[in-house]
């Protein structure tokens, strides 16, 4: 896989080539990243993977009229080629008022701490399939668990470099590790799955393939025999591995172009509480080794630690450059870059710990259900209108009381921030980290 110094270099050539086909302005994102997957099922390998890929997006503005191109190609005539065709595009674009790069005295200085996003640890296939027979080898244990859907261990590296017309240049890499694996118990119509997985940027950082392999089993059992639970409006519990869902609509919805385009069910919500007092969701990009750490967005701005959420309260929205001026606001170092024009996402999220465990979050609820999976994208995100298929766990008399599955959890996500409480159980493995969420008054219907 390429370097940093070489993806700047080509960056930089199209820009020049760019500017010499008659672009007023320009910037070029490169993405590089290779990655070794080994897979096993039953004891015996399945599959092995090895996969590399590298891109170069250049975006032109020709006065207030942009566009984007991207190649894989990056042979010299391919790359002039390239930035010849992306100006003609330009040209016949419609104007754009809000269209154009980042306020240049707003670009990332490189004020950013250590961030270690990069494991020098490089483990082969034997060491893969290794790790993918152990997490196998400790699921299938488990008593209970009839079969496998496999398990797997997967390395990896990115690198991302952006380039810009008014003087940025700057690239930074990452690496990941992951393990997962797939159990399945029971038979015939009774069948259950589950599973368990882990990623990091650094091997030493995923706990022991045994550990996950023995959860995945572990939570396959004790899903085997579910009923469908009672309806009715009562609490619902969301784990924290579903529960992390719940702040990705926030994100969404906070989002500027959803603001700008007037499509988001956040709207008219400005400085007033959208959670309780007790919540607050914070975001940190500079958190060392984080999923989504990054040094600066996809426009060039730092990145920079910040609350989503100050004690129930909603915080600034999350903007790139384009829907802060349509907003007239300053850009907040949010822009995630594809292809196309730079889009919106947030960096390492999560909510903190409150003061008292799971079982004293649900000792005193009669009828309840605590989801461990959700099914359908039932969300929208105009109304906030929430309902999606799920399964997991009763509750009754404050205590699990046994596993269900095909019913519905509904309501509306602003009601259902509004009657948000967390557990003291967080950890902090995920992009985005959330304890074990209470939400009251929610709709439960079996399916």
């Amino acid at each position: 896989m390429i370097d940093g110094a070489t993806a700047l270099d080509r960056c930089a050539s199209l820009i020049e080539a760019a500017r010499r086909h008659g672009a007023d302005a320009a910037d070029a994102a490169a993405r590089a990243q290779s990655s070794e997957a080994v897979g096993v099922r039953l004891g015996k390998l399945e599959e092995v993977e090895r996969s590399e890929g590298e891109g170069i997006a250049l975006r032109v503005f020709v006065g207030r009229r942009s566009a984007s191109i991207e190649t894989s190609d990056f042979t010299p005539g391919a790359l002039d080629d390239l930035a010849a065709r992306a100006v003609a595009m330009a040209r016949v674009a419609p104007e754009d008022p809000h269209a154009g790069l980042a306020p240049e005295d707003r670009l990332d200085r490189g004020e950013a701490p250590p961030l270690d996003l990069e494991d020098p640890a490089r483990p082969g296939p034997d060491d893969l399939r290794r790790r993918a027979e152990a997490a196998e080898d400790a699921a299938r244990a488990v008593e209970g668990v009839t079969n496998s859907e496999g398990a797997s261990a997967s390395c990896g590296r990115s690198l991302f470099a952006l380039v810009t017309s008014h003087g940025f240049a700057r690239a930074y890499g990452a690496t990941h590790h992951s393990v997962s694996a797939v159990a399945i118990g029971g038979s015939g119509a009774g069948m259950q799955r589950d599973y368990a997985q882990r990623s990091a940027r650094h091997l030493e950082d995923l706990p022991p393939p045994e550990e996950i392999g023995r959860l995945a089993g572990e939570r396959t059992v004790a899903r085997l025999h579910p009923e469908v639970p009672r309806g009715g409006r009562m609490p619902v519990l969301f784990d924290p591995r579903v529960g992390a869902s719940l702040i990705g609509h926030l994100v969404g919805a906070m989002a500027g172009p959803a603001i700008a385009s007037r499509s988001s069910f956040l709207l008219g919500r400005e400085g007033s509480a959208v959670f309780p007092a007790a919540i607050d969701v914070l975001e940190d990009p500079h958190r060392p080794r984080g999923l989504r750490s990054r040094p600066f967005d996809g426009e060039g701005l730092s990145c920079v630690p910040r609350k989503l959420v100050d004690r129930g309260v909603r915080g600034d929205w999350l903007l790139n450059v384009a829907s802060a001026s349509k907003l007239g606001l300053a850009p907040t170092g949010h822009a995630s870059r594809g292809a196309g024009a730079p889009g919106v996402s947030a960096s390492n999220l999560h909510v903190p710990a409150g003061p008292i465990g799971r079982a004293e979050l649900m000792a005193d609820i009669g009828e309840g259900v605590l989801v461990t999976e959700l099914a359908g994208q039932g969300v929208n995100a105009v109304t906030g209108d929430y309902s999606r298929g799920a399964s997991g766990f009763r509750i009754v008399g404050g205590e699990i009381a046994g596993p269900v599955a095909e019913f519905t959890v509904a309501g509306n996500l602003l009601a259902m921030y509004a009657r948000m409480h967390a557990a003291n159980d967080l950890e902090m493995h995920r992009a985005i980290n959330v304890p074990t969420l209470r939400v009251d008054g929610m709709t439960v219907a079996g399916a």
